[in-house]
């Protein structure tokens, strides 16, 4: 079980890890838009569109290895005062009854979702614009997919804290 749980941290951490890496991607598209835009006059709209679709997967795909890392937004009026247990308790609670339905919820209707576009091979609606609009959605599906795991994660985690 042990082993099961080390690798799809690791799993969720390379995926952060390497999704993070397309800021750099990003940030060179941006640049390379503006110069194009400034110095040429000229605009692309798979260059915007690709702007905003990378900016999403980098959200997406880096949100379950924020999570791990503890790093999300937590609302910490008492939380910092509790001990470890009490904190295991909470996020076993609230992680089972608010995080793993939303995840399952969310995979549930992205999933539909995301199938609807690529059978029907959704493109941009705009002249020029990316061909292939899908592809963000099922990543909308793959980061639920990769938020369920940590939360599964995290509560067995927990649970071994409350049973010390």
């Amino acid at each position: 079980m042990n082993g099961v749980i080390l690798s799809l941290k690791k799993l969720v951490q390379f995926i952060g890890e390497k999704s993070a890496w397309l800021n750099v991607v990003l940030v060179l598209l941006i640049c390379i838009d503006v110069m194009q835009r400034y110095m040429f006059n000229q605009s692309f709209n798979w260059v915007m569109e690709m702007e905003w679709h990378l900016f999403g997967i980098i959200f997406l795909l880096c949100s379950a290895y924020t999570l791990q890392l503890d790093k999300h937004v937590r609302v910490d009026v008492f939380y910092n005062n509790f001990g470890d247990k009490t904190k295991a308790w909470v996020d076993v609670i609230c992680t089972s009854f608010l995080l793993v339905p939303f995840c399952v919820v969310g995979i549930k209707t992205c999933y539909k979702y995301a199938s609807n576009s690529y059978y029907i091979r959704e493109g941009s609606p705009n002249p020029g614009g990316l061909p292939a609009l899908y592809i963000i959605k099922f990543c909308i599906v793959f980061a639920f997919v990769l938020m369920l795991v940590q939360a599964l994660i995290m509560v067995v985690q927990n649970i071994k804290v409350i049973r010390k």
